[in-house]
């Protein structure tokens, strides 16, 4: 018991609040998924999936859905505003991120038998403010790759 102490620490952790904290990060990310979902309904978008995982491989779309003809999958970014951090968390999504969404997209289309028709990826930010409304920011845009898939 000493060797494992003396190659672990001596004192005791508690994992307990460390997975409290992912609790609360999951519910805040949830709750934001669910927020942009009624927000993107009020604006007449028609959802067929939510939180889509292909089997066996890497990656998740929040929300997939059309917005008329378009397929537009949908990518929801949650975060609580700090005073001095830059207000837009959709430029988070790097060029990793944006290669697994498409993957993932591309695993989707197939998966599904999605019609051929335009798809895009758009961005929903939800920024929470304290005693204020959320600040919502809808960006869409078409990455041709998807597009492709789609059409093929």
């Amino acid at each position: 018991m000493v060797r494992w102490k003396s190659r672990h620490g001596l004192s005791e952790r508690d994992d307990s609040s460390t997975n409290a904290k992912k609790d609360g990060s999951l519910q805040f990310g949830v709750r934001g998924e669910r927020y942009a979902y009624s927000y993107l309904r009020r604006l007449g978008h028609v959802f067929i999936a939510r939180n889509y995982m292909p089997s066996g491989a890497k990656g998740e779309l929040d929300l997939i859905g059309y917005d008329g003809e378009t397929l537009a999958i949908v990518e929801v970014r949650t975060r609580l505003a700090m005073p001095g951090l830059p207000a837009s968390q959709e430029m988070s999504i790097g060029k990793e991120k944006h290669e697994v969404l498409v993957r993932t997209a591309e695993y989707f289309v197939r998966e599904r038998h999605v019609r051929p028709c335009p798809v895009r990826f758009d961005v929903v930010a939800i920024e929470e403010i304290p005693g204020h409304a959320s600040a919502v920011r809808l960006h869409k845009a078409a990455p041709p790759s998807v597009a492709r898939a789609a059409s093929a």
